[in-house]
C-alpha cells in the first residue's frame, strides 16, 4: 500500500517502480561488496615507506623484487578498477534518484 502511495506520487506506475528499486537496490549491493573487496586489496598492498625495514638494510634479490612488483602492480590495478567502480555505480544510483521523481 505505501508503496502504492509513492509509486503515484513519482508519477510512476507500479511496474516502472518495482524495477526503480531493483535497480537501485542491486547497485548498492554492488558498490558494498566493491568496498569491501578495495579495502581487502588495500590492506594486502605493500607500504611504500620503509619504515622499520629500513633499519634492517635487508638485500632482495633481482627476481624477488620483480615478482613483487608484478603482485604489487595487480593489486594496485585491481584497487583502482574497484575504486572507479565505486565512483560509477554511486552516480547511476544518484542520477536514478533525481530521475525517479
Amino acid at each position: 500500500m505505501i508503496a502504492n502511495m509513492l509509486a503515484a506520487s513519482a508519477g510512476m506506475n507500479d511496474a516502472q517502480y518495482i524495477a526503480y528499486w531493483i535497480v537501485v537496490t542491486i547497485c548498492i549491493i554492488a558498490i558494498f561488496a566493491a568496498a569491501l573487496l578495495a579495502i581487502l586489496l588495500v590492506l594486502f598492498q605493500k607500504s611504500n615507506s620503509d619504515g622499520i625495514q629500513g633499519i634492517t638494510a635487508s638485500s632482495e634479490t633481482f627476481f624477488g623484487k620483480n615478482k613483487g612488483r608484478s603482485i604489487e602492480n595487480k593489486l594496485k590495478k585491481w584497487s583502482w578498477i574497484l575504486l572507479g567502480v565505486i565512483a560509477v555505480l554511486s552516480i547511476v544510483v544518484y542520477v536514478m534518484q533525481l530521475i525517479a521523481p
